[in-house]
């Protein structure tokens, strides 16, 4: 779950250049209204949606374990489990929007929306899941090298202070 929520919030924030610290606890009406809008110029349900497809498939060679026909099933059974997390959109969309409304003002968040209707803005959600998906691509190679290489100098470490590793 904790993965689920880290890919979907590097989705929907990467969009903004910097954001200001929490304004208030409770947003507006017109924020939270403002923030809704936001989301669909950036096509956040679309991107949800393509997430969840990523978050799944990771999960099939951890749940199938080289089984074929677990594989299989859950070949099948995937656009199944989809479709029942999109009857949730709404109420993630809704919550999101919370975020957004409570970190921007209405005003910036309709500025954000001019942005994103112009040409520039529509590049950007255009490119944007191609450009995400590569980013993860760079940063687990990165992760899985910086990992090797602190867990090698960690167990180095340890073996120098006499432990048997």
């Amino acid at each position: 779950m904790h993965k689920r929520s880290c890919i979907l919030a590097v989705c929907l924030t990467v969009c903004f250049f910097a954001a200001e610290p929490a304004r208030s606890q409770t947003a507006s009406p017109d924020a939270i209204a403002a923030a809704r809008e936001l989301l669909v110029t950036l096509g956040g349900a679309d991107q949800i949606k393509a997430t969840m497809v990523i978050v799944m498939k990771s999960l099939k060679p951890a749940i199938g374990q080289n089984r074929l026909e677990v594989e299989r099933d859950f070949d099948a059974m995937l656009p199944l489990i989809l479709e029942s997390f999109n009857t949730r959109m709404n109420e993630v969309i809704d919550q999101i929007a919370a975020v957004y409304a409570r970190t921007f003002t209405a005003d910036e968040l309709r500025e954000a929306v001019a942005f994103y209707r112009g040409p520039t803005g529509q590049k950007i959600v255009q490119k944007l899941p191609a450009l995400l998906q590569e980013s993860m691509a760079v940063g687990q190679r990165f992760g899985q090298s910086i990992g090797n290489e602190l867990r090698d100098r960690m167990i180095d470490e340890l073996r120098k202070r006499g432990h048997n590793i």
